[in-house]
């Protein structure tokens, strides 16, 4: 099949947008496409097989007010591959909200930058009020992608190859009605479980569930929190879930005149809720560490009677924002990671004495890790993470960490390219932890091009072993997914 164009959309946001999140490597795109003939530069893999799926903002429309990066619309991006064969295809989600505001031609709701009351229409989201544009992240359960957003929404189902819509999953209908799930559902590979949470600003304030392997909702429990919060990740080991309670989360006195200003209590501890993966309420326990937001976990594993939690420790979780006209950046400080000072870490909590112990895992600034999918809450070495260009939400390099001897690789992209976050995909018959390979996708603005590139897990400082050229330019993006399929 020849690489065709299948849909245009209109271009509606303003042909002279200056925004720094909505132009450039994060300029929209507008087309989708379904293409296999692909230009490979090297030669791709023949034990790579599965998809690589990847999340975008990738807003359709003007915004009402300030738009904020995240307020963007979902766009899905799928990379097939299987026996040195590559097929693409990338679609916007349709979601509810697009849909709706598709058919009016204009913006329907207010962003995150701006008072729910701007919205003109109800929505959703923790906030209230919000577009659910299931843009934040994506995983492959029970045959299916599966995406989500951030501050709580429903889930939208996919083919994962054709990304051919299969509507919202049918589990979510026994929630609790309006709270939708947040991102950064978790799958284990050794059970086929669906593990999530949700949160609101209506007590409990949060629950946590389990989804089986064939799609059906088999837990559903409150984890009581002091009032509003804004989890963003969950963990999980063989036995248990870990949840949070951050000092990061809107002040109660503003939420009381309907204002969500968020606010950093650095007089408040972490909390973590560490709970039996089929436990009940009372069965949560809470531990307690030094104040900080961890926007995303690494991976957490059972070590004795110790749970052991490695995730991103951000040392300025809450940066003073000071608007500077000349640059539309400042407004945005919150965003760059060599602001907020984000950084591996690890946390130990004692089951047996209540005790947690917390220290670094490296001293450089790095973020959306991701480890071999088969060592999901388990003992692990590798995480691959993305390191940022400084002043910018924008991936500049791919970092291999061993988080056993501290030893890291790097591979730093040229000036003007721009990479995903990156899955590490195991080879067919692979026998070790970092034995197979690490894909992104990158947007070139030097060349005006995107490729997914190959990089080999066990030294990504080597570069790419090969490139494969997509049909045109991507906008940037971040949360992904490899999912390995049954081969035919």
């Amino acid at each position: 099949m020849p690489n065709r164009l299948t849909h245009r959309y209109p271009a509606l946001v303003p042909t002279d947008d200056n925004h720094p999140y909505r132009t450039g490597a994060w300029a929209p795109d507008v087309e989708e496409w379904e293409a296999s003939s692909l230009t490979v530069h090297g030669e791709l893999p023949r034990d790579l097989s599965g998809v690589y799926l990847r999340n975008t903002e990738n807003p359709l429309l003007p915004s009402i007010g300030r738009y904020h990066p995240f307020d963007g619309d979902g766009m899905l991006h799928s990379l097939h591959l299987s026996d040195g064969q590559a097929s693409y295809r990338n679609r916007m989600i349709q979601t509810d909200g697009l849909k709706a505001e598709l058919a009016a031609g204009e913006p329907l709701w207010a962003g995150l930058m701006e008072s729910p009351e701007r919205s003109l229409r109800d929505g959703w989201g923790a906030r209230t009020r919000l577009k659910d544009a299931s843009s934040t992240d994506v995983v492959v359960h029970n045959g299916s992608a599966a995406t989500s957003f951030y501050q709580c929404g429903d889930i939208y189902e996919l083919d994962p190859i054709s990304l051919e819509a299969r509507g919202k999953a049918d589990w979510t209908r026994e929630l609790t009605p309006g709270w939708g799930v947040s991102a950064h559902t978790k799958i284990d590979e050794a059970t086929g479980e669906l593990l999530f949470f949700n949160y609101s600003k209506q007590a409990p304030y949060m629950h946590y569930g389990v989804v089986d392997a064939s799609g059906k909702l088999v837990h559903y429990i409150p984890i009581e929190l002091p009032g509003p919060r804004l989890p963003h990740d969950m963990a999980f080991t063989n036995h248990y879930a870990i949840l949070n309670d951050f000092p990061l989360y809107w002040d109660p006195k503003a939420l009381k005149s309907g204002a969500h200003a968020v606010r950093y209590f650095r007089d408040q501890p972490s909390r973590f809720a560490i709970v039996p993966r089929r436990g009940q309420p009372q069965d949560v326990r809470w531990f307690e560490a030094a104040p900080t937001f961890v926007l995303h976990w690494i991976n957490a594993f059972e070590d004795g009677d110790e749970i052991v939690l490695d995730g991103f420790f951000e040392e300025n979780p809450s940066p003073k924002i000071q608007p500077d006209a000349a640059d539309p950046r400042s407004l945005f400080r919150m965003l760059d990671m060599h602001v907020t000072g984000a950084r591996a870490h690890r946390w130990r909590f004692n089951l047996k004495t209540g005790a947690t112990t917390e220290s670094p895992l490296d001293d450089s600034v790095l973020e959306f890790g991701m480890i071999n999918p088969a060592v999901a809450g388990k003992p692990y070495k590798y995480v691959w993470a993305m390191t940022t260009k400084p002043g910018w939400f924008l991936f500049n390099g791919i970092s291999r960490l061993d988080v056993t001897t501290g030893q890291r690789q790097t591979w730093q992209f040229e000036d003007g390219v721009f990479a995903s976050e990156s899955p590490m995909a195991p080879r067919l018959g692979s026998v070790g932890e970092d034995d197979g390979y690490v894909l992104t996708y990158t947007t070139d603005m030097n060349r005006n091009r995107s490729q997914a590139l190959v990089f080999a897990a066990e030294d990504v400082s080597r570069g790419p072993i090969c490139a494969i050229d997509l049909p045109k330019r991507i906008c940037v993006g971040t949360h992904s997914y490899w999912a390995a399929l049954p081969t035919t």
